[in-house]
């Protein structure tokens, strides 16, 4: 593991543990966060999708 690699890692914990205070700050629960992550995660299957049809 390089520096760059580490320094990705510490950064996307860092990512992690503020959207985890996000939502605990606006009520959301376990449960609307996994169905919210799941619908960002279609959109972006999606777009994906598109994009290599196209080309």
């Amino acid at each position: 593991m390089n520096e760059y690699q580490i320094v990705s890692l510490i950064s996307l914990t860092g990512f992690l543990i503020m959207i985890a205070f996000g939502f605990r700050s606006h009520n959301v629960g376990w449960k609307k966060g996994l169905y919210m992550a799941g619908a960002w995660a279609g959109i972006f299957a999606i777009v994906i999708l598109f994009i290599d049809l196209v080309r």
